[in-house]
């Protein structure tokens, strides 16, 4: 009995390392990788710009520093208005200019006279940082700030005591408010040929808001958090990649050419993704005579494409009017959009496909092509390691219309695509016809195709810097 015990132990003994060693081990990470808080950045998506200082009283996009500070007087602040705009739109954070160049606080800065605490509104004890800060905390939202280190009112600014100070305001804002999700940064220094130039220091910036704040991204032209995708224009680039090398540069004139930003590195040393900031109206501050020059809906879209759909957030600017309340113009464009986006993503024409995979990683089904289907981002379908090119084909139930296709990486394990394309059968051709081709896919591609009606598509990966691993791949139709 003692000996048939012994050999079943022996026996269950020998099937678990059996079964240890026909383990599928995920793929090795690859590259630069982003850190949990850019992950959790990355997956906003979209969110909003709030320009709002002195300037939008005086129609100035640059104030010189020289302004009354009693200009600034919203007669009718409700920040819990932009922050139920914000959400209805889709949005899922605002980011206030707390200081532009003009040096205005929008708090009542110890550090500076020019500040809201010298306004007429609220008599001077009005906080606007603390109304929006509170507003986004109650409707679920993620609360930014931009401070420009440029400040064309301050005594200071062109000595080495300044850095000390803008320093000091940014442990005020970053230690006052809650979480902060993203500081930003502008790079701008200097008032012409002849103004005053300042020295910055960075890393004493950057290291002060990883003090207050650790969990935030901090952009600038070079990251370290998120980088600028080198225009104003919301275009990032056909080719982008989250990799940049920063090592040698730094904000403002210090930056990499502007079409590095927009493409990126593909070997860059540092995972610094794209953020792409444009505005709603044709100017960063409100103006009543850009009230009839709101972007149109089609060009609202056309720049989701252009930024979410090629590896980057969309930063829209949705800048307060002089009551301080977001326009009705630009808040009924804002639901136009997030119809029309509802209306083309709600589901998938691909669900119910099936899908087959040329290769799949060790023929495991933990990562079999059926997880590009699944809703998940957290599971992916993988190749073995020495597979770097390979294809998914979707058979659908019937045949469908489509012009959109969505696709993502499992970008934890770093960004590998450099090349694909996508096909879809013809039944009268009996052939795979080309729909489009393209090179990076990143968190979230998406490409406008030729309006095609087929009941099975093909996307090859071409080209992967290591094994692929694509973790959804979605079908869609804009009408």
């Amino acid at each position: 009995m003692k000996r048939l015990i012994a050999i079943f132990f022996v026996s269950a003994a020998a099937g678990v390392c059996l079964s240890c060693r026909q383990a599928v081990a995920p793929p090795a990470p690859y590259g630069a990788l982003p850190t949990a808080h850019q992950l959790r950045w990355q997956q906003m998506e979209y969110y909003m710009f709030a320009h709002f200082g002195p300037n939008t009283f005086t129609d100035v996009e640059w104030g010189d520093g020289t302004e009354d500070p009693r200009v600034f007087n919203p007669t009718g602040l409700d920040c819990r208005q932009w922050a139920e705009t914000a959400k209805k739109a889709g949005m899922k954070g605002i980011i206030i200019t707390a200081k532009h160049h003009d040096g205005f606080c929008l708090w009542g800065s110890q550090y500076s006279t020019h500040t809201v605490r010298t306004s007429t509104w609220k008599n001077g004890q009005g906080d606007v940082l603390r109304e929006l800060s509170d507003a986004c905390r109650e409707a679920g939202l993620k609360f930014g700030v931009y401070l420009s280190p440029w400040d064309r009112n301050h005594p200071a600014y062109g000595t080495p005591a300044y850095n000390r100070i803008f320093a000091d305001m940014l442990t005020e804002v970053l230690t006052s408010y809650g979480d902060v999700f993203e500081q930003w940064f502008d790079g701008a220094n200097g008032e012409g040929e002849n103004g005053k130039k300042q020295i910055y220091d960075w890393p004493l910036f950057n290291r002060t808001v990883y003090e207050h704040q650790p969990h935030a991204v901090i952009f600038s032209d070079v990251g370290p958090g998120c980088r600028w995708i080198g225009n104003e224009l919301g275009r990032a680039g056909q080719t982008c990649w989250s990799r940049l090398d920063a090592a040698g540069f730094g904000p403002g004139s210090e930056a990499p050419a502007a079409d590095t930003l927009n493409s990126g590195n593909v070997f860059g040393a540092a995972w610094i993704p794209g953020e792409t900031d444009v505005s709603i109206r044709p100017g960063w501050f409100y103006s009543p005579a850009t009230d009839d020059k709101v972007k149109s809906l089609d060009h609202l879209l056309d720049i989701y494409y252009t930024s979410v759909g090629r590896n980057t957030n969309l930063l829209l600017n949705v800048p307060p009017d002089r009551r301080g309340r977001i326009h009705p113009n630009d808040s009924t464009r804002l639901m136009e959009l997030r119809e029309r986006l509802d209306a083309i993503f709600k589901a998938s024409l691909l669900s119910g496909a099936k899908v087959a995979a040329g290769a799949t990683r060790g023929n495991a089904p933990q990562f079999s092509a059926e997880h590009v289907l699944d809703d998940s981002f957290d599971t992916y379908w993988a190749t073995d390691d020495t597979v770097t090119t390979a294809a998914l084909v979707f058979d659908l139930p019937q045949k469908q219309t489509f012009n959109l296709i969505l696709l993502q990486e499992y970008i934890p394990l770093g960004q590998r695509v450099a090349a694909f394309s996508v096909e879809y059968w013809d039944d009268e051709a009996a052939s795979w016809e080309l729909l489009a081709t393209a090179t990076t896919i990143g968190y979230k591609r998406i490409l406008r195709l030729p309006a095609t009606t087929a009941a099975k598509i093909r996307v090859n990966i071409l080209r992967s810097l290591a094994c692929p691993t694509l973790s959804t791949v979605g079908l869609y139709n804009d009408e």
